[in-house]
């Protein structure tokens, strides 16, 4: 949303000490009212060297140039003039300006994506509203300094509507939309001339948020909650219609107020909004048809300025039936103004108003636009032409770094059509780096329904590690030296490990919304971990997987040894063949389907797994012989985060991989530091369900081996607290820990990890459920604390089949809340089964000599050796099947 401040101060009296100082001002006035913002900022820079002890005119001036540089898109120019106009006006007492200036500070700060910095200056802390409804309305309470409060003090209406409006745009890009749309409205009800502002911004509210309702619509499905699935396709259908009434009316507003900029915006909005695919066309073919038309006449009598260029530029990309995603990470099927050259028209007319208004974030966006246009119609040349020059602008004072990831992307994929690999790979590099640098803020905008992480960040993670991984195959390498091909490969591979960690993390981040996961992270990479903890890690190899197109590859890494790299191959009648991802996924399918059904077996059988050791593990045998190696750490990706690789079975040897080797999980290296703790004296908490208990219309069935499963738990830990049943529940876990530490937390219940955070939670009493973000924020307040918990134990878990985020709220859980370890199930079985697996481990775990992995190694293997135990061990003949004891797996510290 464009500021609300639109109240132009040039007109105001400016009582300078020196005549040239006025003069100057008067200058740079007249630049910018004609677009040249940098002669602009020049001549007031001059009238402040001339003039620097008259506050109140300093104070203007320095609100002017901060103006001047959001034109040329130079953000550190503007936060650094509207702290001194802030700091100046507050020497002139003139503090309703004070908390104006603050308002477009916060402007900056969201367009920034740092809607929390934004808050802090418009409303001075964060307000928790999170159940509430744009039809409750909003008690706002502000500290006395901040921008809403001064406002409302000095009943400053335009000041009022500022900061309600940038406050709601902020709660937006939070992803709080709930909390967006009750400041917008209170600022709408103010009926200023600045509505048709507000109007759209609540109409991009509303928007997000039935994109946030139909995920979340997906999710109920994907859990098997129909009703839940039909109540939010319903609210999304809504608001898709207050976003359509709330565009419209803020078009035709700014329509009557001769507000062509305005206008533009909000017919952008309404033709993006009704090529949207989604369950409702809010906007039938024949008004969309009607307002493209506007929008081109808008267009046209536009004056040069950013908005034109922005508007031609959305106008060219505009897609038929778009879902949401970038136009600019690949060519877009189908354009709307594909005919007589009207997108090609729109896009070089960008980049000649681009370069009239010497605007480097503008001249670096069109000339990428451009440059993708003959990208998608194959002229390579054309397109490294303007695609170099849209690099060129973006990296001039890095003025458009949140857009030079896509252009050197866009460049790499050029060189690679041209054969100029290792050209490619570094801007493949470049990309990637800059993406790095900038990832926190993008991925934590507007939660949930961003592109970044699916179309931008996954892709160009993946492009870069395989292009890499290319570079190895035979003939790729120089030949010249093998001492010197030898450490290319190693630096090769060492870059394809980070640059996969990094798409781990960014896959973390991005599903839980919020950087808090990253807040332990190692700022070292992973090799670098590996030397410094040869100690630690020794006996133990690390095999990370990755899913490219066509192939996946397996890399593993040993303490103070080189990476191995190798594709899964399969062998033939003529010799090694790559096995596509299809087929690996087709086969992780049957594998895993074989397990979940397996208790329906009598006999397991093997054949899968087997073939699956033969393509994963049987390649790196040497490098994992077992009087070396002890335990296998997996770091996974994708589709393979939802197997449990301890039922992998040796054919040769007739064993699981777990009689061989411990077996444990992570995200990522950078996310632990394993380390081996005294567990004689640990505290245990112990929560448990029996009962049946129905949540948001799905019925979880009783545990009835729980209450045997908590007195074996008891047993093993004398010292402990229980809350089993009514007494289990949102708050009494909050206060129960809140008293004491806990080292174990054991929760014997229902837990069901969703595609996104708001279906992933745990079953209590009371038909109640503990989410993941109430679990957070109960274990989140330990984190500072010597008093962490140390392993976090959830049994009876399910899963959303088949979605790869489900699996990874299940592998983060334990590291977004800051805990060490973690033992849970990737499906559902029986809990009597469980209730067995957990006892042993635990009894096991109690062994300081044993680690984590080990103690769930040896609990395993009693299972597997369940026909060959005594009567007293109480275990079922029938466990040795792998679907009772395979899905448990360990996460995080595996020492």
């Amino acid at each position: 949303m464009t500021t609300l401040l639109t109240c132009v101060v040039f007109g105001q009296v400016i009582s300078a000490q020196t005549p040239n100082a006025t003069v100057l001002v008067e200058q740079g006035i007249k630049a910018y009212n004609a677009g040249n913002f940098f002669s602009a900022i020049k001549y007031w820079q001059e009238a402040l060297n001339q003039d620097k002890n008259n506050p109140g005119s300093t104070a203007v001036v320095n609100e002017n140039l901060a103006r001047a540089y959001q034109e040329i898109g130079d953000n550190k120019g503007a936060i650094a003039s509207l702290s001194t106009a802030i700091r100046d006006y507050g020497a002139a007492e003139n503090i309703q300006q004070v908390g104006r200036m603050k308002s477009e500070l916060a402007q900056v700060y969201n367009n920034l994506g740092q809607p929390h910095k934004a808050i802090a200056l418009l409303c001075g802390k964060l307000v928790d509203n999170s159940k509430s409804s744009e039809n409750q309305p909003t008690n706002i309470e502000c500290t006395p300094e901040s921008a809403a409060q001064i406002a409302t003090k000095y009943n400053d209406k335009i000041g009022q509507v500022a900061a309600l409006g940038i406050l709601g745009e902020a709660y937006r890009l939070m992803g709080d939309y709930n909390q967006a749309i009750q400041y917008l409205h209170v600022a709408q009800k103010l009926n200023s001339a600045s509505e048709f502002l507000v109007l759209n911004s609540l109409g991009n509210a509303y928007k997000s948020r039935a994109q946030l309702r139909e995920l979340q619509a997906d999710s109920a499905n994907k859990v098997g909650i129909t009703s839940k699935e039909n109540e939010f396709t319903q609210q999304a259908i809504e608001d898709y219609k207050r976003a359509y009434e709330y565009f419209d009316r803020s078009t035709k507003l700014a329509s009557n107020h001769k507000d062509t900029l305005a206008e533009m915006r909000g017919l952008l909005n309404l033709i993006q909004l009704g090529s949207l695919t989604n369950k409702s066309k809010v906007i039938n073919d024949e008004e969309l048809n009607k307002n493209l038309q506007n929008a081109l006449k808008v267009l046209g009598n536009l004056p040069d300025s950013a908005t034109k260029v922005y508007g031609a530029i959305d106008l060219a990309y505009l897609q038929r039936d778009a879902k949401g995603t970038s136009p600019f990470t690949s060519c877009p099927p189908q354009l709307v103004l594909s005919a007589n050259n009207e997108a090609f028209n729109l896009l070089n007319n960008s980049v000649l108003i681009s370069k009239k208004l010497q605007d480097n974030r503008l001249i670096s966006y069109s000339n990428g636009a451009l440059g993708h246009f003959w990208e998608c119609n194959s002229d390579n040349e054309k397109a490294l032409k303007y695609t170099q020059a849209a690099i060129l602008a973006a990296d001039n004072k890095l003025s458009a770094k949140d857009s030079l990831y896509l252009w050197e992307w866009q460049a790499g994929r050029i060189l690679d059509k041209q054969n100029r690999k290792e050209e490619a790979i570094a801007s493949y590099q470049r990309a990637f780096d800059t993406l790095e640098d900038i990832r926190s803020d993008i991925l934590t905008a507007e939660r949930n329904v961003q592109f970044d992480l699916r179309d931008v960040v996954r892709p160009l993670y993946r492009t870069l590690a395989q292009s890499r991984l290319d570079l190895l195959e035979v003939g790729a390498m120089p030949t010249t030296g093998y001492a010197y091909a030898d450490e290319r490969r190693a630096k090769e591979l060492s870059k394809v490990v980070n640059t996969i960690d990094s798409l781990r993390l960014a896959e973390l981040q991005n599903y839980f919304g919020n950087d808090c996961i990253l807040s332990a992270l190692n700022p070292k990479q992973v090799g670098e971990l590996l030397k410094d903890n040869s100690v630690a890690f020794q006996n133990t190899g690390f095999l990370s997987s990755i899913i490219l197109d066509g192939k996946t590859g397996i890399l593993l890494q040993l303490p103070n040894q080189e990476t191995k790299f190798k594709w899964i191959e399969a062998s033939n009648q003529e010799g090694r063949k790559i096995i596509s991802s299809d087929t690996l996924r087709e086969k992780i399918t049957e594998f895993r389907t074989g397990l979940v059904k397996g208790k329906e077996e009598f006999n397991y059988n093997t054949t899968t797994a087997a073939q699956l050791y033969d393509w994963i593990i049987r390649p790196f045998a040497e490098d994992l012989k077992p009087e070396k190696i002890k335990t296998l750490v997996f770091i996974q990706d994708g589709f393979l985060r939802s197997v449990p690789m301890a039922a992998l079975y040796d054919s040769q040897q007739q064993k699981y991989l777990v009689e061989t080797y411990a077996i444990a999980t992570t995200p990522s290296l950078r996310l632990n530091t394993p380390k081996a703790r005294d567990r004689s004296t640990q505290k245990a908490l112990i929560l448990g369900l029996t009962e049946k208990a129905t949540i948001d219309g799905k019925t979880f069935d009783a545990l009835t081996a729980v209450p045997d499963e908590v007195k074996a738990i008891k047993s093993i830990f004398p010292n402990h607290t229980e809350l089993i049943n009514e007494n289990f529940f949102p708050e009494s876990f909050q206060k129960t820990l809140d008293k004491r530490r806990y080292p174990i937390v054991h929760i014997a219940s229902h837990a069901q990890f969703g595609i996104i955070p708001e279906d992933t939670f745990i079953v209590t009493g009371k038909n109640e459920k503990l989410t993941i973000i109430q679990l957070e924020d109960s274990l989140r307040n330990l984190s500072n604390k010597s008093d962490n918990v140390e392993l976090l134990t959830l049994t009876a878990c399910e899963t959303a089949v088949g979605d790869d985020r489900a699996t990874l709220g299940l592998a983060g859980v334990a590291l977004q809340v800051g805990v060490k370890s973690a033992i849970a199930s990737l499906w559902n079985v029986t809990d009597e089964s469980t209730s067995e697996l957990v006892k042993e481990f635990y009894t096991n775990y109690r062994n300081s000599g044993m680690s984590i992995a080990e103690a769930l190694q040896k609990a395993q293997i009693k299972m597997i050796h369940a026909q060959k135990s005594s009567p007293s061990d109480n275990i079922h003949t029938s466990y040795n099947n792998p679907a009772y004891w395979a899905p448990i797996i360990a996460i995080g510290n595996w020492l």
